[in-house]
């Protein structure tokens, strides 16, 4: 029993408080248990967009030969995704094509709708946000389904609104991870991010507050340039994955990251720059800068951040150092999960790093800024959520008396003592149910104050000794005690009438017995007291 309990205080200190009970529940019946264990087994559940083509397509191959994943792909063209899963051989019984067209705001929660009926109640466990599109050689912007520039929508905005509508499906996972696929072109504290004109820069999301409708085509409201759209919505995905790591991880426990695969510089993300560029980046790439990464092997890194469990770790942007290594085989890639082999840019298993993040990313300001504009664009709602508790029954039960207890006193604070320095300006309206509260409580206050209040001051006063002097000195200003401030208070404020606040209590429980079938004799009763009532006004009046 001892070692137990140990053990339960060891758990507290690493897991923070109850966080480490986040996932406990009562035993409860799921109806689908037996359909879910056919339809998945012992599987993870891992959804990622654009799984037809590149880095998505490669990531979900790597998914699905580990043999530890049902993954969704989330896609544009259904009959092209069926042609790539049988030429790369996916294993389909593991793998689930859903049509998602990340230009139109409704297919997105409509997908998110066929995803969860799809799933029952088992938690999704990735989420990973990889599609994208660049357009680098547009003079004008394209604009989405629903009027907003195609880049922007397509790489955030809808990925940002299929993370607030999936979250809630991914809070029962043991290991929940949102995966953001972020740029070196989004963070300009490198050569890549901040030595090539356009540079990312979201300045005051000028264009966003705005509601980012056409003709506003760039977060920041100035003129399109289409690299640019580009490197602003990798800077949109980044900055939010921090966002999110502070908003919603210790209450979710849901792990929110982005990396950057490197330069994959034969991607069909280049399908839109000209020929001579795609023939010769390339081999620049390969020959010149030695950061070339293929397909293949940048694959390998985002299933690496999917399934690590290094990679758990919330807020981190992921890195890889060392060159490329491509030609080994498929048969040397693989090794019980990891990566292996020699050589220069890439990097393998063991060669990922916490990256650092520009400031421009790391702005808290602009993040919620941002938090806040792409939710008003999107119409996204995000789950409520409450703060971590113990599961133990009787916890729950001083908890909701204290809370109880809070609210009483804290009324009590803001009625007796009112706003000095606010209310002398304009009155506060109080509502007619805090006004029935706050009568209520002069009631009770009045009973317990006259009785254990004052056995309690008396006992204070003898075991607790004084307030000492210096705790009421050191102000630069002049002061007043505590009941002289609260009776300054009272008199600026108006009162409520004993009358009004003995109508609006009557009003009150009257209002809560209409929803109630009473017992005839109470009635009986309350109509009796009723009419004495009013005799004795009327008698009163005469």
């Amino acid at each position: 029993m001892r070692s137990a309990l140990l053990l339960l205080f060891a758990l507290a200190i690493q897991c923070q408080g109850f966080q480490f009970m986040s996932k406990w529940k009562m035993p409860t019946h799921d109806p689908n248990a037996e359909k879910i264990q056919e339809k998945f087994g012992d599987k993870k559940l891992a959804v990622i967009t654009g799984t037809s083509s590149g880095l998505g397509r490669k990531a979900a191959l790597a998914l699905l030969r580990s043999g530890e994943y049902h993954v969704v792909g989330a896609v544009r063209d259904l009959d092209k995704m069926e042609a790539v899963a049988e030429v790369d051989g996916f294993d389909l019984d593991n793998f689930t094509p859903m049509q998602c067209e990340l230009n139109s705001f409704e297919s997105v929660r409509e997908f998110c709708n066929n995803l969860n009926e799809f799933r029952m109640s088992k938690p999704i466990d990735r989420l990973i946000c990889n599609a994208g599109v660049y357009q680098p050689t547009l003079d004008h912007a394209k604009w989405s389904i629903d009027n907003h520039e195609q880049t922007m929508q397509i790489n955030f905005l809808s990925h940002f609104l299929m993370i607030s509508e999936l979250m809630e499906g991914m809070i029962d996972s043991p290991d929940a991870r949102v995966i953001m696929v972020g740029s070196v072109t989004g963070n300009d504290n490198t050569v890549g991010g901040g030595g090539v004109y356009p540079i990312a820069d979201l300045h005051d999301l000028e264009g966003f507050k705005a509601g980012f409708i056409n003709p506003i085509s760039m977060a920041d409201g100035y003129g399109f340039i289409g690299a640019k759209a580009y490197k602003d919505s990798k800077l949109c995905l980044m900055m939010m994955a921090n966002f999110l790591h502070t908003k919603y991880h210790k209450l979710t426990g849901i792990s929110f990251s982005s990396m950057y695969p490197g330069c994959i510089a034969e991607s069909p993300l280049f399908r839109e720059k000209r020929q001579w560029f795609r023939t010769y980046f390339p081999i620049f790439m390969k020959f010149i800068t030695g950061g070339f990464v293929g397909e293949h092997e940048a694959g390998q890194r985002l299933f690496q951040v999917a399934h690590d469990p290094r990679c758990a770790k919330s807020g981190v942007y992921w890195s890889w150092n060392g060159g490329p290594r491509e030609g080994r085989g498929a048969e040397a890639l693989e090794k019980g999960g990891q990566i292996s082999g020699g050589g220069g840019a890439g990097g393998g298993w063991d060669s990922i790093f916490e990256n650092d993040q520009s400031s421009k990313v790391l702005n808290v300001e602009t993040q919620m800024k941002l938090y806040q504009y792409a939710t008003e664009i999107t119409g996204a709602e995000w789950p409520a959520l409450k703060q971590i508790v113990s599961p133990c029954p009787t916890l729950k039960v001083i908890g909701a008396v204290t809370q109880g207890m809070v609210k009483r006193e804290e009324l009590k604070r803001m009625r007796e003592m009112g706003r000095p320095g606010l209310d002398d300006a304009e009155k506060p309206k109080v509502s007619t149910t805090k006004k029935v509260v706050a009568a209520t409580d002069r009631v009770v206050s009045g009973v317990a104050s006259n009785t254990v209040g004052r056995v309690a001051r008396f006992v204070g006063r003898r075991v607790l000794g004084e307030v000492p002097e210096t705790a009421k000195s050191g102000s630069y200003h002049e002061t007043l005690p505590a009941e002289e401030a609260a009776k300054a208070a009272r008199a600026e404020s108006a009162s409520i009438a004993d009358l009004e606040a003995t109508e609006m209590i009557e009003q009150a429980i009257a209002q809560q017995l209409e929803k109630e079938k009473l017992d005839p004799e109470d009635e009986a009763l309350f109509r009796e007291l009723a009419e004495k009532k009013s005799d004795a006004q009327v008698a009163q009046s005469s």
